[in-house]
Parts: structure tokens; C-alpha cells; sequence
């Protein structure tokens, strides 16, 4: 049986980039690389043949053609961006520890610094446990509205005395305008919580400590023959832009 494809969206397709948003069963690209998560800001530049879990951080930068770089999830908001064209792209982890802490600011102030301008990044949300099912109390509310002030009110909803119902993806595109990206540069993944909808995604809220775990990747463009998934040859989504 064939393994399931990982979800794509036309954002990052139009930058002729190769990405993908995993889902249950899907593999991720040979030679993938990506950092050992630990809920930070921290940013890893990604090298050749790094492979996974060898540097602590939450977003990784690529500048390097065709090496797929990736991070995983299981209710957090991942983010993949890229510059138009696809010269370079990143992968971040945000929940809402890495939220509180910059990581969204602090992966995009990476690519900014490697030269590439605000208004040239495209980034799109992936699935994420949803406003829907995503309780949280005080502690959580309070070390959001540090960060992003009254903007964190317009991500929160009142369910029960003490919680609220929060929208991570909500707080990540802010983050994203506040970095200068354009808003119609700013997407997400439609219909995809990861909570509510079990035979695509795994979910940590749902099913605790026996959660897999969903990897996102992305590789910055050229030469796209060189990644390759599974022994198969990825063909060029979005042509020459």
C-alpha cells in the first residue's frame, strides 16, 4: 500500500518549492533534516547530512538546494515559509511555549538575516489542534498576553470558569505581520484540527502519551531532481515563478 501524501498548498507551490504538511502514514523525504524540539526560540541553521535531533531548537533555516528541512507536531502550529522563488525557507515549531518565547519572530529574523526580504516570504499554517478543542487556563493566557498584548484577545474565547478556548494559528499569523510579511502572503491549511479529525492526524490532547508525531518539511529550490521520497522522484510543483 501506497504511503498517503502529505497535504500541500498553492502558497508555497507558486514559490516552486517542495513542501509538505504531514498526515497519518506519510514518510518524509530522504536525507531530512531537522532539530531536537524543545518548545524554545532557538534557530538552527541546517547543514548537509546533519540528520535529525542533533541541535536543540524549534525553527531551522536552509539556504541549501534541495535538503529537505522539517519539524514535527501533535497539536502545535507548524510553519513552513519560503522566499518567492525558494532560494530560502524555514520550518517552524510554535506552541504556545515557543509562541510566548518568539520562536516565530526569532525563525523569521533568521531568514531575514540571511538576506531575504519580508515581502518576498510566503507562509502558510498547518494543521494544529483547533480553537475548537484547545482549552488552556491562566498560566497560558497570561504568558501570551506578555507577548502579544491586547492582540492575544482577539485568539481567545471563554468556555468555562478559569479557561479559555485559544487559537495558536491566530497568534502565529500576527507574529507573522509583525515580521513584515505581507497579509495575503499569511495562509493556512483549510479543515485541519488536529484534535477533532483522527484519521488524518495525531493529537496529543486526544490521545496523550501514545501520540505519533506529524513532520512537515520543505527544502529550499534546486536542484529538485536531488530530493527524492521513498525512491521516488518529487516532480516540480509550481514551475519557474
Amino acid at each position: 500500500m501506497n504511503a498517503p501524501s502529505p497535504l500541500r498548498h498553492a502558497l508555497l507551490d507558486a514559490c516552486g518549492v517542495i513542501h509538505g504538511f504531514g498526515v497519518r502514514g506519510s514518510v518524509a523525504p530522504a536525507g531530512c533534516v531537522r532539530p531536537r524540539q524543545v518548545h524554545g526560540a532557538a534557530v538552527m541553521t541546517a547543514r548537509p547530512d546533519a540528520g535529525e535531533g542533533v541541535e536543540e531548537a524549534d525553527a531551522i533555516v536552509s539556504d541549501v538546494a534541495g535538503l529537505p528541512v522539517a519539524v514535527v507536531t501533535a497539536d502545535c502550529v507548524p510553519l513552513l515559509v519560503a522566499e518567492f522563488g525558494g532560494a530560502r525557507v524555514a520550518a517552524i515549531h510554535a506552541g504556545w511555549r515557543g509562541l510566548a518565547a518568539g520562536v516565530v519572530t526569532a525563525g523569521l529574523g533568521a531568514l531575514e538575516q540571511a538576506g531575504a526580504k519580508p515581502a518576498r516570504l510566503r507562509a502558510v499554517i498547518g494543521p494544529y489542534i483547533g480553537p475548537c478543542c484547545y482549552e488552556v487556563d491562566e498560566p497560558v493566557v497570561t504568558a501570551l498576553g506578555a507577548r502579544f498584548g491586547a492582540a492575544a484577545g482577539a485568539a481567545l474565547r471563554l468556555s468555562r470558569p478559569g479557561h479559555v478556548l485559544l487559537d495558536l494559528g491566530l497568534l502565529v499569523r500576527e507574529e507573522c505581520l509583525r515580521a513584515g510579511l505581507l497579509p495575503q502572503a499569511v495562509a493556512s491549511v483549510e479543515d485541519a484540527c488536529t484534535c477533532c479529525d483522527a484519521a488524518r492526524f495525531h493529537s496529543f490532547r486526544r490521545d496523550g502519551a501514545r501520540a505519533g508525531r506529524l513532520l512537515h518539511f520543505l527544502a529550499a529550490r534546486f536542484p529538485l531532481r536531488d530530493l527524492r521520497m521513498g525512491g521516488q522522484r518529487l516532480d516540480n510543483p509550481g514551475g519557474s515563478p
